[in-house]
């Protein structure tokens, strides 16, 4: 993950690590103390802090993975004040590969209003909500529908512990299965990070993240069998009632003898 700011030229990069840098040995920097904010306030790679940017500023995130099997993500974000801490604007572009192709996923739009500033004994709240576009180019890197994404972030330092967490939600209605028919795709998702300040500017972090998939459709996916779980076809509610009222009148025939 690299997170640069405009300011200063700041460079934030790996795991938040400068200390070993000879500008960080430049001057002994006094111990932190459980009333000294934090170096580094941008300082949680998986969980969303509760922090706009300052007037004046913008940033740029970028992160990439690769897994054992060639498969890559990238996701590039911009924040921008707008114009001022109350209220800003973002956009997330999201690429993804393997070793043969690649493309660029469904963008994001954000929007994130500051509701609370952090101060003693309350955190700091920055509602955000995301409108998700269609661009997945190929097809088969997007939903192929415009939805909406919700996510509730709150931040608190506590001496030299910063905590993180987010409450969200993502919708996606009408996502065409392969069998012709459609869901619509609602994902909750909670996530929180402890971050631990070792040295002004070497944080340790520890960080989670759980979402759930849910999907609302009138068809059933059949599978091949409960270890494979390959989908085979799907049972719509219209089939399964019309196979009902027939078995219920084959029955009826049969007792009265027709």
């Amino acid at each position: 993950m690299l997170i640069s700011r405009t300011t200063a030229g700041t460079l934030i990069a790996g795991l938040l690590v400068l200390a070993g840098s000879p500008l960080a040995f430049a001057q002994a920097p006094a111990p932190p103390t459980a009333a000294r904010k934090f170096e580094i306030i941008d300082n949680s790679f998986l969980v969303e802090e509760a922090f706009n940017q300052e007037a004046g500023v913008f940033q740029n995130i970028f992160v990439w993975t690769r897994d054992s099997e060639g498969v890559w993500g990238a996701t590039f974000t911009q924040e921008w004040p707008a114009p001022r801490l109350a209220h800003q604007f973002s956009y997330t572009l999201p690429f993804a590969g393997d070793e043969t192709t690649g493309g660029i996923g469904d963008v994001l739009l954000n929007y994130r209003y500051q509701l609370l500033a952090e101060a003693a004994g309350r955190p700091a709240i920055a509602p955000r909500m995301s409108v998700i576009l269609r661009t997945g180019r190929p097809a088969s890197l997007g939903h192929g529908v415009t939805g909406l994404q919700i996510n509730v972030p709150l931040s608190k330092q506590i001496g030299d512990v910063y905590l993180h967490a987010n409450v969200g939600w993502t919708w996606l209605p009408g996502v065409a299965l392969d069998a012709g028919t459609t869901v619509n795709l609602t994902s909750p998702q909670v996530a929180g990070s402890a971050i631990w300040r070792v040295a002004p500017m070497l944080n340790l972090m520890l960080e989670a993240v759980a979402m759930f998939e849910n999907a609302e459709s009138d068809a059933l996916a059949v599978v091949d069998s409960a270890e494979a779980r390959r989908v085979i076809g799907l049972l719509t509610e219209q089939y399964a009632l019309r196979r009902y009222s027939e078995e219920l009148d084959r029955r009826r025939r049969e007792l009265s003898g027709e």
